[in-house]
Protein backbone atom coordinates (compact mmCIF):
# COMPACT_ATOMS: atom_id res chain seq x y z
CA UNK A 1 0.00 0.00 0.00
CA UNK A 2 1.40 3.47 -0.84
CA UNK A 3 3.05 5.01 2.17
CA UNK A 4 3.97 1.63 3.69
CA UNK A 5 7.12 0.29 2.07
CA UNK A 6 7.88 -3.14 3.41
CA UNK A 7 11.12 -4.98 2.69
CA UNK A 8 9.32 -6.95 0.00
CA UNK A 9 7.96 -3.75 -1.49
CA UNK A 10 11.40 -2.16 -1.68
CA UNK A 11 12.95 -5.30 -3.11
CA UNK A 12 10.32 -5.45 -5.84
CA UNK A 13 10.78 -1.78 -6.63
CA UNK A 14 14.55 -2.21 -6.76
CA UNK A 15 14.13 -5.14 -9.14
CA UNK A 16 12.00 -2.99 -11.41
CA UNK A 17 14.63 -0.25 -11.45
CA UNK A 18 17.41 -2.75 -12.18
CA UNK A 19 15.31 -4.33 -14.93
CA UNK A 20 14.72 -0.94 -16.50
CA UNK A 21 18.40 -0.03 -16.41
CA UNK A 22 19.82 -3.33 -17.64
CA UNK A 23 17.18 -4.62 -20.01
CA UNK A 24 14.95 -1.68 -20.88
CA UNK A 25 11.88 -3.49 -19.46
CA UNK A 26 9.76 -2.42 -22.44
CA UNK A 27 8.96 1.07 -21.09
CA UNK A 28 5.66 2.88 -21.39
CA UNK A 29 4.33 4.00 -24.72
CA UNK A 30 6.56 1.84 -26.88
CA UNK A 31 6.02 1.44 -30.61
CA UNK A 32 5.75 -1.93 -32.27
CA UNK A 33 6.22 -3.25 -35.77
CA UNK A 34 4.07 -1.54 -38.37
CA UNK A 35 4.35 1.81 -36.59
CA UNK A 36 1.57 1.20 -34.06
CA UNK A 37 1.84 2.95 -30.73
CA UNK A 38 1.29 0.68 -27.72
CA UNK A 39 -0.29 2.21 -24.62
CA UNK A 40 -0.51 0.46 -21.28
CA UNK A 41 -3.79 1.19 -19.50
CA UNK A 42 -4.45 -0.19 -16.00
CA UNK A 43 -7.37 0.05 -13.60
CA UNK A 44 -8.98 -1.66 -10.62
CA UNK A 45 -12.43 -3.15 -10.61
CA UNK A 46 -14.61 -6.21 -10.91
CA UNK A 47 -15.19 -8.51 -13.93
CA UNK A 48 -18.24 -6.50 -15.07
CA UNK A 49 -16.20 -3.29 -15.19
CA UNK A 50 -13.41 -5.15 -17.00
CA UNK A 51 -15.72 -6.55 -19.68
CA UNK A 52 -17.22 -3.12 -20.39
CA UNK A 53 -13.80 -1.47 -20.39
CA UNK A 54 -12.42 -3.97 -22.90
CA UNK A 55 -15.39 -3.28 -25.15
CA UNK A 56 -14.81 0.48 -24.96
CA UNK A 57 -11.09 0.09 -25.60
CA UNK A 58 -11.81 -2.02 -28.69
CA UNK A 59 -13.95 0.84 -30.02
CA UNK A 60 -11.12 3.33 -29.33
CA UNK A 61 -8.66 1.13 -31.23
CA UNK A 62 -11.09 0.97 -34.15
CA UNK A 63 -11.25 4.77 -34.19
CA UNK A 64 -7.46 5.06 -33.75
CA UNK A 65 -5.94 2.31 -35.93
CA UNK A 66 -2.42 3.52 -35.17
CA UNK A 67 -2.81 2.71 -31.44
CA UNK A 68 -2.93 -0.60 -29.59
CA UNK A 69 -3.96 -0.59 -25.94
CA UNK A 70 -2.65 -3.21 -23.53
CA UNK A 71 -5.04 -3.45 -20.58
CA UNK A 72 -4.83 -4.97 -17.11
CA UNK A 73 -6.94 -4.80 -13.98
CA UNK A 74 -7.12 -6.26 -10.48
CA UNK A 75 -8.91 -5.73 -7.17
CA UNK A 76 -8.41 -2.39 -5.43
CA UNK A 77 -5.87 -3.36 -2.77
CA UNK A 78 -3.76 -5.42 -5.18
CA UNK A 79 -3.94 -2.66 -7.77
CA UNK A 80 -2.72 0.00 -5.35
CA UNK A 81 0.25 -2.12 -4.34
CA UNK A 82 1.22 -2.99 -7.91
CA UNK A 83 0.93 0.61 -9.10
CA UNK A 84 3.05 1.81 -6.19
CA UNK A 85 5.78 -0.64 -7.15
CA UNK A 86 5.61 0.38 -10.80
CA UNK A 87 5.74 4.06 -9.87
CA UNK A 88 8.71 3.55 -7.58
CA UNK A 89 10.53 1.74 -10.39
CA UNK A 90 9.87 4.44 -12.97
CA UNK A 91 7.61 2.02 -14.88
CA UNK A 92 4.19 3.61 -14.43
CA UNK A 93 1.59 2.81 -17.13
CA UNK A 94 0.83 5.32 -19.87
CA UNK A 95 -2.76 5.68 -18.65
CA UNK A 96 -3.72 4.72 -15.11
CA UNK A 97 -6.81 4.79 -12.95
CA UNK A 98 -6.18 6.69 -9.73
CA UNK A 99 -7.90 7.11 -6.41
CA UNK A 100 -8.48 10.51 -4.81
CA UNK A 101 -5.87 9.66 -2.21
CA UNK A 102 -3.14 8.92 -4.77
CA UNK A 103 -3.18 12.23 -6.64
CA UNK A 104 -1.01 14.31 -4.30
CA UNK A 105 1.39 11.45 -3.65
CA UNK A 106 2.00 10.65 -7.31
CA UNK A 107 2.01 14.28 -8.47
CA UNK A 108 4.59 15.30 -5.87
CA UNK A 109 6.56 12.13 -6.66
CA UNK A 110 6.81 13.12 -10.37
CA UNK A 111 4.86 10.04 -11.46
CA UNK A 112 2.14 12.00 -13.31
CA UNK A 113 2.25 14.04 -16.50
CA UNK A 114 1.13 17.69 -16.60
CA UNK A 115 -2.14 17.42 -18.54
CA UNK A 116 -2.05 21.12 -19.33
CA UNK A 117 0.47 20.18 -22.03
CA UNK A 118 -2.18 18.14 -23.90
CA UNK A 119 -5.21 20.38 -23.34
CA UNK A 120 -5.79 20.59 -27.10
CA UNK A 121 -6.39 16.81 -27.14
CA UNK A 122 -8.02 16.31 -23.75
CA UNK A 123 -11.25 18.31 -23.49
CA UNK A 124 -12.52 19.24 -20.02
CA UNK A 125 -15.10 21.95 -20.78
CA UNK A 126 -18.05 19.67 -19.94
CA UNK A 127 -16.78 18.83 -16.43
CA UNK A 128 -17.97 20.76 -13.37
CA UNK A 129 -15.12 23.15 -12.39
CA UNK A 130 -15.26 22.14 -8.73
CA UNK A 131 -15.00 18.48 -9.63
CA UNK A 132 -12.21 19.10 -12.14
CA UNK A 133 -10.22 21.03 -9.54
CA UNK A 134 -9.90 17.92 -7.37
CA UNK A 135 -7.32 16.61 -9.86
CA UNK A 136 -5.03 19.62 -9.45
CA UNK A 137 -1.99 19.89 -7.22
CA UNK A 138 -0.37 23.31 -6.79
CA UNK A 139 -2.37 24.62 -9.73
CA UNK A 140 -1.34 21.89 -12.18
CA UNK A 141 -3.90 19.44 -13.59
CA UNK A 142 -2.41 15.98 -13.08
CA UNK A 143 -5.57 13.88 -13.24
CA UNK A 144 -9.12 14.07 -14.60
CA UNK A 145 -12.18 12.72 -12.76
CA UNK A 146 -13.66 9.82 -14.69
CA UNK A 147 -16.85 9.32 -12.75
CA UNK A 148 -18.84 11.04 -10.04
CA UNK A 149 -19.84 9.18 -6.95
CA UNK A 150 -21.03 9.82 -3.43
CA UNK A 151 -21.32 7.83 -0.24
CA UNK A 152 -24.50 6.02 0.61
CA UNK A 153 -26.32 3.89 3.12
CA UNK A 154 -26.88 0.69 1.15
CA UNK A 155 -29.38 -1.69 2.70
CA UNK A 156 -31.25 -4.97 2.36
CA UNK A 157 -34.64 -3.67 1.22
CA UNK A 158 -36.73 -6.68 2.20
CA UNK A 159 -35.16 -7.09 5.65
CA UNK A 160 -35.46 -3.39 6.52
CA UNK A 161 -39.08 -3.15 5.35
CA UNK A 162 -40.06 -6.36 7.14
CA UNK A 163 -38.61 -5.02 10.41
CA UNK A 164 -41.09 -2.17 10.52
CA UNK A 165 -38.32 0.32 11.28
CA UNK A 166 -38.92 3.60 9.38
CA UNK A 167 -36.91 3.65 6.17
CA UNK A 168 -33.93 6.01 5.75
CA UNK A 169 -34.91 9.48 4.60
CA UNK A 170 -33.29 12.60 3.27
CA UNK A 171 -32.09 14.88 6.06
CA UNK A 172 -31.90 12.22 8.78
CA UNK A 173 -29.18 12.76 11.38
CA UNK A 174 -26.52 10.50 12.85
CA UNK A 175 -28.71 10.11 15.96
CA UNK A 176 -31.60 9.05 13.71
CA UNK A 177 -29.32 6.50 12.05
CA UNK A 178 -28.17 5.18 15.44
CA UNK A 179 -31.78 4.78 16.60
CA UNK A 180 -32.58 2.92 13.37
CA UNK A 181 -29.72 0.41 13.65
CA UNK A 182 -30.57 -0.23 17.30
CA UNK A 183 -34.17 -0.98 16.32
CA UNK A 184 -33.07 -3.14 13.39
CA UNK A 185 -30.82 -5.18 15.65
CA UNK A 186 -33.65 -5.84 18.10
CA UNK A 187 -36.16 -6.80 15.43
CA UNK A 188 -33.96 -8.80 13.06
CA UNK A 189 -31.65 -10.53 15.54
CA UNK A 190 -28.52 -9.33 13.73
CA UNK A 191 -26.56 -6.04 13.77
CA UNK A 192 -28.32 -3.21 11.99
CA UNK A 193 -25.20 -2.11 10.12
CA UNK A 194 -21.47 -2.48 9.71
CA UNK A 195 -19.59 -0.67 12.46
CA UNK A 196 -18.51 2.62 10.77
CA UNK A 197 -15.87 3.39 13.41
CA UNK A 198 -13.12 1.86 11.28
CA UNK A 199 -14.01 3.94 8.21
CA UNK A 200 -12.14 7.17 7.60
CA UNK A 201 -14.69 7.91 4.86
CA UNK A 202 -17.63 7.73 7.28
CA UNK A 203 -15.72 9.81 9.84
CA UNK A 204 -15.15 12.47 7.17
CA UNK A 205 -18.90 12.67 6.46
CA UNK A 206 -19.59 12.99 10.20
CA UNK A 207 -16.96 15.78 10.48
CA UNK A 208 -18.23 17.70 7.45
CA UNK A 209 -21.73 17.65 8.94
CA UNK A 210 -20.23 19.82 11.69
CA UNK A 211 -18.46 22.13 9.22
CA UNK A 212 -15.11 20.51 9.98
CA UNK A 213 -12.75 18.62 7.66
CA UNK A 214 -10.25 15.79 7.59
CA UNK A 215 -7.49 18.08 6.36
CA UNK A 216 -6.78 21.79 6.18
CA UNK A 217 -6.01 23.42 2.83
CA UNK A 218 -2.36 23.41 3.89
CA UNK A 219 -2.44 19.62 4.30
CA UNK A 220 -2.56 19.41 8.09
CA UNK A 221 -5.17 17.68 10.25
CA UNK A 222 -8.51 19.47 10.20
CA UNK A 223 -9.78 17.94 13.43
CA UNK A 224 -8.64 17.31 17.00
CA UNK A 225 -8.26 14.30 19.26
CA UNK A 226 -11.47 15.48 20.96
CA UNK A 227 -13.36 15.19 17.66
CA UNK A 228 -12.08 11.67 17.00
CA UNK A 229 -12.77 10.66 20.59
CA UNK A 230 -16.42 11.70 20.16
CA UNK A 231 -16.72 9.68 16.95
CA UNK A 232 -15.15 6.55 18.36
CA UNK A 233 -17.13 6.83 21.61
CA UNK A 234 -20.32 7.02 19.51
CA UNK A 235 -19.49 3.96 17.39
CA UNK A 236 -17.97 1.96 20.27
CA UNK A 237 -21.18 2.32 22.26
CA UNK A 238 -23.25 1.03 19.33
CA UNK A 239 -20.90 -1.94 18.95
CA UNK A 240 -21.14 -2.78 22.65
CA UNK A 241 -24.94 -2.67 22.36
CA UNK A 242 -24.87 -5.07 19.41
CA UNK A 243 -26.42 -2.46 17.13
CA UNK A 244 -23.46 -2.61 14.70
CA UNK A 245 -21.14 -5.44 13.73
CA UNK A 246 -18.67 -6.94 16.24
CA UNK A 247 -14.90 -6.62 16.05
CA UNK A 248 -14.32 -10.07 14.56
CA UNK A 249 -16.39 -9.02 11.53
CA UNK A 250 -15.13 -5.48 10.97
CA UNK A 251 -11.49 -6.52 11.26
CA UNK A 252 -12.05 -8.73 8.20
CA UNK A 253 -13.00 -5.78 5.98
CA UNK A 254 -10.68 -5.57 2.97
CA UNK A 255 -12.42 -3.20 0.57
CA UNK A 256 -14.49 -5.91 -1.12
CA UNK A 257 -18.26 -6.16 -0.71
CA UNK A 258 -17.97 -9.93 -0.27
CA UNK A 259 -16.31 -9.55 3.13
CA UNK A 260 -18.69 -6.97 4.56
CA UNK A 261 -21.29 -7.99 7.15
CA UNK A 262 -24.07 -6.99 4.72
CA UNK A 263 -22.50 -9.04 1.94
CA UNK A 264 -22.23 -12.06 4.26
CA UNK A 265 -25.79 -11.79 5.56
CA UNK A 266 -24.61 -10.60 8.98
CA UNK A 267 -26.08 -7.07 8.90
CA UNK A 268 -28.95 -5.18 7.30
CA UNK A 269 -27.06 -2.11 6.08
CA UNK A 270 -23.62 -0.76 5.26
CA UNK A 271 -21.86 2.45 4.28
CA UNK A 272 -20.25 2.39 0.86
CA UNK A 273 -19.83 4.43 -2.30
CA UNK A 274 -22.81 4.31 -4.63
CA UNK A 275 -21.43 2.66 -7.81
CA UNK A 276 -19.46 -0.14 -6.04
CA UNK A 277 -22.63 -0.98 -4.12
CA UNK A 278 -23.76 -2.83 -7.24
CA UNK A 279 -21.65 -5.72 -5.98
CA UNK A 280 -24.15 -6.37 -3.17
CA UNK A 281 -26.81 -7.43 -5.67
CA UNK A 282 -25.25 -10.84 -6.21
CA UNK A 283 -24.86 -11.31 -2.45
CA UNK A 284 -28.25 -10.09 -1.22
CA UNK A 285 -30.78 -11.94 -3.41
CA UNK A 286 -33.75 -9.99 -2.04
CA UNK A 287 -32.23 -6.75 -3.34
CA UNK A 288 -30.51 -3.62 -2.07
CA UNK A 289 -31.10 0.08 -2.55
CA UNK A 290 -29.42 3.37 -1.66
CA UNK A 291 -30.23 6.08 0.87
CA UNK A 292 -28.52 9.38 1.78
CA UNK A 293 -25.81 9.52 4.41
CA UNK A 294 -26.79 10.92 7.81
CA UNK A 295 -26.45 14.70 8.22
CA UNK A 296 -25.25 16.91 11.04
CA UNK A 297 -27.70 17.77 13.82
CA UNK A 298 -28.65 21.04 12.08
CA UNK A 299 -29.18 19.27 8.76
CA UNK A 300 -25.76 20.14 7.32
CA UNK A 301 -24.88 17.44 4.77
CA UNK A 302 -21.51 15.81 5.22
CA UNK A 303 -21.41 13.78 2.05
CA UNK A 304 -20.29 15.26 -1.26
CA UNK A 305 -19.97 14.40 -4.91
CA UNK A 306 -16.51 12.95 -5.12
CA UNK A 307 -14.63 11.82 -8.19
CA UNK A 308 -15.19 8.07 -8.01
CA UNK A 309 -11.79 7.73 -9.63
CA UNK A 310 -9.41 9.63 -11.87
CA UNK A 311 -7.42 9.01 -15.01
CA UNK A 312 -3.83 10.16 -15.25
CA UNK A 313 -0.93 9.86 -17.69
CA UNK A 314 2.48 8.50 -16.67
CA UNK A 315 5.15 11.19 -16.52
CA UNK A 316 7.54 9.09 -18.62
CA UNK A 317 5.12 8.05 -21.34
CA UNK A 318 6.58 8.16 -24.83
CA UNK A 319 3.21 9.11 -26.33
CA UNK A 320 1.42 11.74 -24.23
CA UNK A 321 -0.95 12.82 -27.01
CA UNK A 322 -2.17 9.28 -27.68
CA UNK A 323 -2.56 8.70 -23.94
CA UNK A 324 -4.55 11.95 -23.69
CA UNK A 325 -6.68 10.85 -26.65
CA UNK A 326 -7.60 7.64 -24.83
CA UNK A 327 -8.65 9.59 -21.73
CA UNK A 328 -10.62 12.05 -23.87
CA UNK A 329 -12.41 9.14 -25.52
CA UNK A 330 -13.31 7.48 -22.22
CA UNK A 331 -14.68 10.77 -20.85
CA UNK A 332 -16.26 12.47 -23.84
CA UNK A 333 -17.29 9.87 -26.41
CA UNK A 334 -21.02 9.12 -26.30
CA UNK A 335 -20.58 5.54 -27.53
CA UNK A 336 -17.99 4.90 -24.82
CA UNK A 337 -20.42 6.31 -22.25
CA UNK A 338 -23.13 3.90 -23.39
CA UNK A 339 -20.75 0.96 -23.02
CA UNK A 340 -19.29 1.95 -19.64
CA UNK A 341 -22.61 2.92 -18.03
CA UNK A 342 -22.18 3.74 -14.34
CA UNK A 343 -19.49 1.14 -13.63
CA UNK A 344 -17.15 3.95 -12.58
CA UNK A 345 -19.83 6.23 -11.26
CA UNK A 346 -22.07 8.63 -13.15
CA UNK A 347 -20.28 10.27 -16.13
CA UNK A 348 -18.57 13.60 -15.38
CA UNK A 349 -19.29 15.01 -18.84
CA UNK A 350 -22.46 16.96 -18.09
CA UNK A 351 -23.96 16.68 -21.57
CA UNK A 352 -23.36 12.94 -21.72
CA UNK A 353 -24.72 12.51 -18.20
CA UNK A 354 -28.01 14.16 -19.19
CA UNK A 355 -28.24 12.33 -22.53
CA UNK A 356 -27.55 8.89 -21.10
CA UNK A 357 -29.59 9.14 -17.87
CA UNK A 358 -32.80 7.85 -19.44
CA UNK A 359 -31.01 4.90 -21.06
CA UNK A 360 -29.46 3.58 -17.86
CA UNK A 361 -30.89 0.31 -16.59
CA UNK A 362 -30.89 -1.82 -13.46
CA UNK A 363 -28.44 -0.70 -10.75
CA UNK A 364 -26.90 1.94 -13.04
CA UNK A 365 -30.32 3.61 -12.98
CA UNK A 366 -30.51 3.24 -9.19
CA UNK A 367 -27.20 5.09 -8.85
CA UNK A 368 -28.26 7.81 -11.31
CA UNK A 369 -31.59 8.36 -9.54
CA UNK A 370 -29.84 8.46 -6.16
CA UNK A 371 -27.40 11.13 -7.35
CA UNK A 372 -30.20 13.11 -9.01
CA UNK A 373 -32.04 13.20 -5.67
CA UNK A 374 -29.01 14.92 -4.11
CA UNK A 375 -28.32 17.39 -6.93
CA UNK A 376 -27.83 20.92 -5.64
CA UNK A 377 -27.92 19.93 -1.96
CA UNK A 378 -24.29 18.96 -1.28
CA UNK A 379 -21.25 21.11 -0.54
CA UNK A 380 -18.22 21.24 -2.85
CA UNK A 381 -15.74 18.37 -2.47
CA UNK A 382 -12.54 18.94 -0.50
CA UNK A 383 -9.23 19.13 -2.29
CA UNK A 384 -7.35 15.88 -2.80
CA UNK A 385 -5.94 14.59 0.50
CA UNK A 386 -2.22 15.01 1.24
CA UNK A 387 0.12 12.16 0.32
CA UNK A 388 0.28 10.80 3.87
CA UNK A 389 -3.42 9.97 3.87
CA UNK A 390 -2.79 6.67 2.09
CA UNK A 391 -0.83 5.44 5.09
CA UNK A 392 -3.22 7.05 7.56
CA UNK A 393 -6.22 5.09 6.27
CA UNK A 394 -4.48 1.96 7.52
CA UNK A 395 -3.50 3.64 10.79
CA UNK A 396 -7.10 4.78 11.32
CA UNK A 397 -8.47 1.26 10.97
CA UNK A 398 -5.67 -0.25 13.08
CA UNK A 399 -6.25 2.17 15.96
CA UNK A 400 -10.01 1.57 15.91
CA UNK A 401 -9.34 -2.17 16.02
CA UNK A 402 -7.74 -1.51 19.40
CA UNK A 403 -10.99 0.11 20.53
CA UNK A 404 -13.07 -2.73 19.08
CA UNK A 405 -11.13 -5.32 21.05
CA UNK A 406 -11.20 -3.14 24.20
CA UNK A 407 -7.42 -2.81 24.21
CA UNK A 408 -7.63 0.99 24.17
CA UNK A 409 -10.28 3.50 25.16
CA UNK A 410 -11.62 5.79 22.43
CA UNK A 411 -9.61 8.64 23.98
CA UNK A 412 -6.35 6.68 24.05
CA UNK A 413 -6.77 5.50 20.47
CA UNK A 414 -7.72 8.97 19.24
CA UNK A 415 -4.70 10.60 20.86
CA UNK A 416 -2.47 7.87 19.45
CA UNK A 417 -3.88 8.40 15.96
CA UNK A 418 -3.54 12.19 16.04
CA UNK A 419 0.08 11.92 17.20
CA UNK A 420 0.94 9.50 14.40
CA UNK A 421 -1.03 11.47 11.83
CA UNK A 422 0.80 14.71 12.59
CA UNK A 423 4.14 12.92 12.28
CA UNK A 424 3.12 11.27 8.98
CA UNK A 425 1.93 14.55 7.49
CA UNK A 426 5.20 16.29 8.43
CA UNK A 427 7.37 13.55 6.88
Amino acid sequence: MPGHRTKGFCASAAALVLCAVLAGCGGSGESVGGGKVVLRYTWWGNPDRAARTEQAVALFEKQHPNVRVQTSFSGYDAYKQKLAIQATGGDAPDVMQLDYRQIDQYASGHVLFDLGKVKDVLRTGEIDPGLLATGRVDGTQYAIPQGRGTETVVYDVKAWKASGVPLPRKGWTWDDWADAVRALAKRTGRPGATDPGQSEDAFEVWLRGQDKALYTKAGGLGFTADDLTRWWTFTDRLRREGAVSPAEQTTQLDGSVENTPLGRGKATADFNWDAPSSGYQALVPTGVTLAPMPSGEDGTPGQYFKPSMFLGVGAHTGHPEEAAALIDFLLNDEQAAKILGATRGIPVNETIRKETADRLKDFDRTVADYQASLEGTLKDPPQAPPAGDNALQTTFQRDYDQVSYARMSPREAAENYVTEAKAELRS
